[in-house]
């Protein structure tokens, strides 16, 4: 049965688009009543996502990596000022009258790393420490940034309860991450075999089924109309930002090779699109999600075709004599 658990972990990591697009088609087919249970069984299948994906790493080596942490620090100055900024900028250039537009796009550019980082850092050969780092590290700090974030930015418009909102950060990310950590130094690294099989495999298909209830509470404030097509556009601008950012910051690097490129790509890029939606439909009005499941559809397929855009447009460097 294990070796089953472990080609399904394997073939669901490989089509992480198909799961996610899944969960997006059966919520919008499906009308679930919104309630305090749902939203409370989301957190915990989030908070059981990040326990498996933190079984993988050791908390040891990652205090150890933390002596040279200032690629990993850079990136996280990407991702929650650049990112920021360029949405900002985006929000009120194209919705200066729709608040709610506006604090989707924040929203969807403030959340944590998503850890796929991780899995497309890998597949392009990049370098893996820093993205650990940089996913680890993000979990501890997003609880004290996000909450910090919005207070300032959109407290005047919408009143945001900052404690529930830490505290739902804290129980979805940081303490499974710590929690998944040490039982993989706990066991020596034994557990590891079980977040590569049944452990990976339902927490992906817990994932599927963030994804799915989130956008079941979503789909009543979709309209498919002309004005959607316009946010379809902008979303998609705004995404692909994401991902031109970490290749600007990488002019930041001494030695720019393909592979510390595309590991700022990826990790600034990619975002954990779930916990937004989270984030989204517990503190604001509906309508301020839309933005960020409209940003599903777009993240994984610019994932995909990302490492042959840049093969086809940088210039490679010059192999050594």
């Amino acid at each position: 049965m294990s070796d089953s658990f472990c080609k399904l972990n394997c073939w669901l990591g490989r089509n992480m688009f198909l799961v996610v697009l899944t969960g997006l088609l059966l919520g919008f087919m499906l009308r679930l009543p919104d309630s305090a249970l749902l939203r409370k069984l989301v957190v915990l299948l989030f908070a059981y996502m990040t326990f498996i994906t933190a079984l993988g790493t050791s908390l040891k080596s990652f205090a150890n990596t933390l002596r040279t942490p200032w690629l990993p620090l850079w990136i996280l100055i990407l991702v929650h000022i650049a990112t920021p900024f360029t949405a900002w900028l985006a929000g009120i250039s194209f919705y200066p009258d729709d608040d709610y537009i506006r604090i989707g796009y924040l929203i969807g550019a403030t959340i944590p790393i998503g850890v796929t980082s991780i899995i497309w850092t890998a597949l392009v050969k990049g370098d893996m420490a820093v993205s650990l780092v940089a996913v680890t590290l993000d979990t501890f700090l997003v609880p004290i940034i996000l909450p910090v974030f919005f207070k300032f930015v959109v407290g005047k418009i919408i009143p945001v309860s900052y404690f529930d909102m830490t505290l739902d950060l804290v129980l979805m990310i940081t303490l499974p991450s710590i929690a998944g950590m040490l039982v993989h130094d706990l066991t020596k690294g034994r557990i590891v075999g079980f977040s590569q099989s049944i452990g990976g495999a339902t927490a992906k298909l817990s994932l599927l089924a963030v994804i799915l209830i989130n956008a079941a509470l979503v789909a009543p404030q979709i309209t498919w109309d002309s004005a959607m097509l316009k946010l379809l556009l902008v979303t998609l601008l705004i995404v692909a930002s994401g991902y031109f950012v970490g290749y600007l910051g990488s002019y930041i690097l001494k030695e720019r090779t393909p592979e510390k490129v595309l590991t700022l790509v990826y990790n600034v890029g990619i975002r954990n699109n779930a916990s937004g939606l989270v984030l989204a439909l517990a503190y604001f009005p509906p309508a301020a999600a839309i933005p960020i499941t409209l940003a599903i559809l777009y993240q994984q397929p610019l994932a995909t075709i990302i490492p042959y855009l840049y093969k086809r447009f940088v210039k490679q460097p010059a192999p050594a004599n």
